[in-house]
């Protein structure tokens, strides 16, 4: 397809270009793009109703550091620095309710 620009449209497509950064034909090929190609729609992801939690539900769990860290891991067991104490093995005297 060839299409006859009136001198008045190439002059203002030409400016346009320049001003832009790009060539004229880029400049009309993006512009009848825009006008006459109706934009493709993207599809929703799926929906959930509830909360986080529920959706969630059967990948939440726990486990006891035990099996994996002698002694357990005792993550909330703060030393003098109020940073979290390395795993250990229990001592003897060591209180059972920590």
């Amino acid at each position: 397809m060839n299409i006859t620009l009136s001198p008045e449209i190439e002059r203002a497509l030409e400016e346009q270009a320049r001003e832009q950064g790009t060539t004229p034909e880029q400049l009309a090929l993006e512009s009848l793009h825009r006008q006459f190609v109706a934009p493709t729609e993207s599809k929703p992801g799926p929906t959930f109703e509830g909360s986080l939690a529920d959706f969630l539900g059967d990948l939440i769990g726990s486990l006891n550091s035990s099996e994996h860290v002698p002694g357990g891991a005792q993550m909330s067991t703060a030393n003098p620095r109020g940073a979290a104490s390395p795993a250990r093995p229990p001592r003897a005297g060591d209180s059972e309710s920590a």
